[in-house]
């Protein structure tokens, strides 16, 4: 996937601002695939220039404030991109690598890091719970209500998966 799609997919959503658009990344596609700010204005003046968006200037909005829409080529774009099958990802972590480290060579004291990530995962987990009865507690939802949360789901999911093996790896690790 590219950035490009992510953002697409978002405008089509709802026309924003650069700003509003960085701002509504970082909560909702952004537990997900992750971009700095300056990546989002510099793919958005990419998709500008292939025609797949189109930028006008904000009334009464601050010098320079841009509202960007998607066209009927982003659309488009989106469409057949969203046809391509795709491979799931695949586990990239370091920290497995430096288990195998700790396997191969004896202790090197990674409980202290498998027990902060620990933290960091309970806590995207409580975000996680807090966003589903805030947002999906409704006993009725609609068809885009139910992909969201069918997503939200997926990532509650996998920081469960990543506590559960976390405790699993600190009940070995901590055998030293």
């Amino acid at each position: 996937m590219s950035l490009q799609h992510a953002l697409l997919t978002s405008l089509v959503e709802k026309p924003s601002s650069g700003y509003e658009l960085a701002r509504r990344f970082d909560k909702s596609i952004g537990f997900f695939w992750h971009a700095t700010h300056q990546q989002i204005y510099r793919e958005l003046a990419r998709m500008e220039q292939q025609g797949w968006v189109k930028s006008s200037a904000v009334e009464g909005g601050r010098a320079g404030k841009r509202l960007f829409e998607a066209q009927g080529a982003g659309q488009e774009e989106l469409q057949r991109w969203a046809r391509e099958p795709s491979e799931p990802s695949e586990l990239r972590d370091e920290m497995m690598v430096k288990l195998r480290a700790d396997a191969a060579i004896g202790p090197l004291g990674l409980a202290q890091e498998i027990e902060r990530r620990l933290q960091l995962h309970q806590q995207k987990l409580r975000d996680y719970q807090e966003i589903e009865e805030r947002d999906f507690s409704r006993t009725t939802l609609s068809r885009e209500a139910q992909i969201r949360y069918l997503i939200l789901k997926a990532g509650i999911a996998f920081e469960q998966g990543r506590i559960a093996w976390s405790q699993d790896a600190l009940a070995i690790l901590l055998q030293e």
